[in-house]
């Protein structure tokens, strides 16, 4: 897959943009409470960042299938890094004003760049081969998780040298080369977008996604409640762990859950698999839901790394199968709105689980909490019991998925292997 023609320039490319996002959340942080003295304005300001990150993506993306990366992504990544420059010399100060550093950071959110759904956007176009594909989004993901991982690292080396704003300082740089290097590469030339697709008298892609293909809903309603379980999980853990005394165990709890995660998905990307991808898709959700929840009844938080690592390989492959869908389902001219949504559900289902878990924790036992975050995506599975709708005849505009839609049989036939 990697020895693709352009395949490694193009990854690398957007891995270094993407490492940006894993430094930007604990650079913006620390660099406001230093400068605020306040832990209530850093999260205000970290959630005004979130909230349009997060739900402005669908937006962001349409511009990118609508005008391509070249000329869509670039304004994007110039105002995203201006604006994190203009944060980090705003905080490299004492006692600035929170309701600045709010303006600033609103609409640096709002113009953070989609470079994971566009970089699965290219992996498509790249890789019309779905077997490749599947190992192409198995590799995705799992990079991108340890990217969340190597990110708050190396904001914690520069806080040991340096003021957090520099970390600040360093995102708006890594996404700035990350997005010119992506932008320049040849597979970004043969970008197939909105502007270069046929002609016809409806865009699919420019209905909602929820009322798209069954499949896109089934991936983007399993992902939100990955999203879900997930986002109680990390809380519930350290709760957990200081209802036992043992604090030092929340870190190797994660990390079984991250490491679980990424082997998970790299021998999930190597086996050729039969059965179709919504399928597979509930069969993962399942396991996911159902070992998290036990490991509620853990009798110490040391026993809890064991239920995480379990839980943990079937993380990566979940999410992978929901791009795979999403990909699959989408017009030729809305493929990375349609990863966003998938990308946007996840965001959104942690936030609001964290949110609602922190309410939770300390009114019920820590086990019926696991229970309950465990719940969605179990249920989530019954996503796959829908059908697909027959396509329209111009589902036949994408090349390398043609035949896929014909019909059930010919689509898992040609989805699958």
């Amino acid at each position: 897959m990697l020895r693709t023609r352009h395949a490694c320039r193009t990854f690398g490319a957007a891995l270094l943009g993407r490492l940006s996002y894993g430094m930007v959340s604990l650079s913006l942080v620390l660099a406001v409470k230093e400068s605020t003295d306040s832990y209530a304005v850093a999260g205000t300001v970290m959630a005004l960042f979130a909230l349009t990150s997060v739900f402005l993506s669908p937006t962001r993306a349409g511009l990118v299938d609508r005008y391509g990366p070249r000329r869509a992504l670039l304004p994007m990544a110039g105002l995203y890094a201006v604006l994190l420059a203009a944060l980090a010399f705003a905080t490299s100060w004492s006692g600035t004003s929170g309701i600045l550093l709010g303006l600033l950071a609103a609409p640096a959110g709002a113009c953070t760049p989609p470079l994971g759904p566009v970089m699965r956007t290219l992996w498509s176009d790249l890789l019309p081969d779905r077997r490749l594909l599947q190992r192409a989004y198995s590799l995705d993901s799992v990079a991108e998780e340890l990217l969340f991982v190597a990110g708050p690292l190396l904001v914690g080396l520069l806080v040991q040298v340096a003021a957090p704003s520099l970390g600040l300082a360093v995102s708006a740089a890594l996404v700035l080369t990350g997005t010119l290097a992506l932008i320049t590469s040849p597979a970004a030339r043969g970008w197939t977008g909105r502007e270069k697709a046929p002609a016809g008298p409806a865009q699919p892609s420019e209905e909602p996604a929820l009322r798209g293909d069954p499949g896109l809903r089934q991936a983007i309603v399993v992902s939100a409640a990955v999203g879900i379980c997930l986002g109680a999980f990390e809380l519930l853990v350290i709760a957990f762990a200081d209802a036992h005394h043992e604090p030092q165990a929340v870190a190797w709890v994660l990390a079984a859950l991250c490491g679980g995660s990424a082997i998970g998905g790299l021998v999930y990307g190597a086996i050729p698999w039969r059965a179709s991808n919504r399928l597979r898709l509930a069969f993962l959700a399942v396991p996911l839901g159902l070992t998290l929840a036990a490991a509620g009844l853990s009798p110490h938080p040391y026993l809890l790394i064991v239920w995480a690592a379990l839980g943990g390989l079937f993380i990566a492959p979940a999410i992978t199968t929901a791009y795979l869908i999403a990909d699959e389902c989408a017009d030729p001219a809305g493929r990375t709105k349609a990863g966003a949504w998938v990308n946007t559900a996840f965001n959104a289902g942690s936030a609001g689980a964290t949110a609602a878990t922190g309410l939770l924790v300390g009114r019920l036992p820590l086990s019926v909490c696991f229970a309950l975050a465990a719940i969605p995506v179990v249920l989530s599975a019954t996503t796959a019991l829908r059908r697909s709708p027959r396509p329209a005849p111009d589902t036949a505009a994408r090349p390398e998925l043609k035949g896929e839609r014909a019909s059930d049989a010919e689509r898992q036939a040609a989805v699958t292997s």
